[in-house]
């Protein structure tokens, strides 16, 4: 039986099924009755499969339709959701049985929406009670957005303290091996943030600002690690320059963290986003996407990690950092561009599954709270 109580809020969607009115932001969405149960019970069996019967006893009550009343009602739902048949984020089909709600669904009492005032011309639409727009929506992006952020801090302890390891034990290292980790791990760490800030936040932005619509967290996340990437070169190339009047040969740039941002973002997209059940599809299929464009990214010439470091290495002559320890793990001394593959498709793999592991679990977490 169809609810008639609640509110309902995947991304920024609200339905309020009391008032019988689907909310995008503070804007109401005009869909038809029809479709308005069948996204009802949709919602209220968020991640369950809703058969094609439940559908034709509980929305078309009495009345006999075929399966392409129900074809269309799921097409219109999908139109007024910005929805994709193809790579659903909210209504998945499945074939020959019936559809499932995959968008993550917290229940709410139910409470009427805040009313909108006007605002001057070119202004947004703002609650006249909290005076932002669609705010449930914007504080879930920022959650996610410091998930991300966090994972990828965790990436680069865990990168760090790989690397920081290696390369302590190799032979000609100039420093003991606490300090060789000290120094690794709080650059990892401190690049690892940064990256993630960049990725995880530019899809968040993306997700927030589209309001849902394909695409926008791709763009977000190739945007956020394009503008990552690019100031730690400015600032790196910079900076040594200044100090040392000298110009590292190779560092990390903004062609770089594109190709990482739109690689996490998707991995996960095609994995069915990051919201898809259960919570480690998403991190599966963006550490794959990465890891591949991890190996790709130093075959054409660019460079992640070890290869900045390779670079700083091969400038600064007196340098007691020896890169040659980690090529020698893979029998090369000379970290040549295969070894820089290697090793960068296992960065981008750590990188990308501790990143969206946080958005992941952060958006299991919202919706449990939801419930």
């Amino acid at each position: 039986m169809i609810l008639t109580t609640g509110v309902y809020c995947f991304d920024h969607f609200r339905l309020d099924l009391e008032g019988r009115q689907l909310w995008n932001g503070t804007k109401p969405v005009e869909i038809n009755g029809r479709s308005l149960d069948a996204l009802a019970l949709l919602v209220a069996e968020a991640g369950q499969l809703v058969r094609k019967e439940r559908f034709f006893d509980e929305v078309w009550t009495g009345v006999i339709v075929s399966d392409s009343a129900l074809t269309q009602c799921i097409k219109t739902i999908r139109k007024e959701l910005g929805d994709d048949a193809i790579n659903p984020r909210y209504v998945q089909t499945v074939p020959r049985y019936g559809y499932r709600f995959v968008g993550q669904v917290e229940r709410m009492e139910a409470a009427a929406p805040a009313p909108v005032v006007a605002v001057p011309a070119g202004g947004k639409e703002a609650s006249a009670e909290h005076g932002t727009t669609d705010t449930p929506a914007l504080h879930r992006a920022v959650t996610e957005g410091l998930a991300g952020t966090l994972g990828g801090g965790v990436a680069g302890l865990v990168g760090g303290f790989i690397y920081g390891l290696a390369t302590a034990q190799g032979p000609g290292s100039g420093m003991g091996t606490i300090s060789t980790l000290v120094v690794f791990i709080s650059l990892g760490v401190f690049i690892g943030l940064a990256g993630g800030l960049g990725v995880s936040g530019g899809m968040a932005a993306g997700s927030w600002y589209g309001q849902g619509r394909m695409g926008w967290p791709l763009l977000g996340a190739m945007v956020g690690g394009m503008l990552v990437g690019g100031v730690a070169q400015l600032v790196g190339l910079d900076a040594f320059s200044l100090l040392f009047g000298l110009r590292p040969r190779a560092i990390t740039g903004p062609l770089e963290g594109a190709a990482v941002g739109a690689a996490l973002a998707l991995g996960a997209q095609l994995a069915g986003g990051f919201g898809a059940k259960p919570w480690w599809r998403p991190v599966a299929g963006s550490a794959v996407a990465a890891a591949v464009v991890g190996v790709l990214i130093p075959l054409l010439g660019g460079h992640l990690f070890a290869g900045s470091l390779q670079g700083l290495v091969q400038t600064f002559s007196r340098s007691q950092l020896r890169m040659a320890a980690l090529g020698n793990l893979f029998g090369d001394g000379q970290l040549a561009p295969v070894t820089q593959a290697l090793l960068g498709g296992i960065e981008l793999l750590i990188f990308a599954s501790c990143v969206v592991g946080g958005i992941a679990l952060a958006k299991q977490r919202q919706t449990v709270k939801g419930h």
